[in-house]
């Protein structure tokens, strides 16, 4: 859980009046994730030029992944997320929550979670329709921005959901152990079935007769 004091945005002791208490904040939540939507769906009434879309599509899907990282998610719901590497070299993924949640105003927090899901989701089905349609230079542009936004609605449900930090390394290696003992286990039955059927099911030698 986050201390108080461990984070310093949002964190005021009067918080403002009224229905948005970070305006610039909640504008700066959506701002970069809408214009990525509207020019990636309107690209050929900016610029004819498939190189200059991806780099101001990407650009914008870089400025909102950052944003809704580091800035918006502490302030808007009291959440975070982030990675680091200890000593030995094992990559940690660090999920917390603010432990003071009457702070957190209820109108910004449906504006963060709606938006949140709602444009990943209209990137799912933007990946779907590009696919469909055989656009696969768009493919590359639609991956990138499902993959960033699916990052961020990863981390924050993780932190909403209360899960401690967890190193991925570990997980990744538990995953992977536990498909190949299984795959192993599954292996081994087969081929004792497979060797006992046959067993049962060739026929036993007959000695042999003397006919006078």
């Amino acid at each position: 859980m986050i201390d108080d004091d461990t984070i310093p945005f949002g964190e005021e002791d009067n918080l403002k009046q009224g229905k948005l208490p970070h305006p610039y904040v909640t504008f700066f939540h959506l701002a970069f994730r809408c214009s990525a939507v509207i020019v990636y769906i309107f690209s050929s009434a900016f610029t004819s030029g498939f190189i200059a879309s991806f780099v101001l599509i990407v650009l914008l899907l870089s400025m909102d992944f950052w944003t809704v990282k580091n800035i918006t998610g502490r302030i808007m719901v009291g959440l975070r997320w982030w990675n680091y590497v200890d000593d030995e070299g094992v990559s940690h993924w660090v999920f917390e929550a603010r432990k003071n949640n009457s702070r957190i105003n209820p109108t910004e927090s449906r504006i963060f979670w709606s938006s949140l899901i709602g444009i990943t989701i209209l990137w799912g089905f933007l990946f779907i329709a590009a696919f469909l349609s055989f656009k696969f230079k768009w493919l590359l542009v639609v991956f990138i921005a499902l993959t960033l936004n699916a990052a961020n609605l990863y981390g924050y449900v993780r932190c909403r959901s209360g899960s401690n930090e967890q190193p991925l390394a570990s997980s990744v290696s538990s995953f992977t152990s536990n498909i190949f003992k299984k795959h192993l286990f599954q292996s081994v039955v087969s081929s004792m079935s497979a060797n006992q059927n046959q067993g049962l099911n060739s026929p036993q030698q007959q000695p042999p007769t003397n006919i006078v």
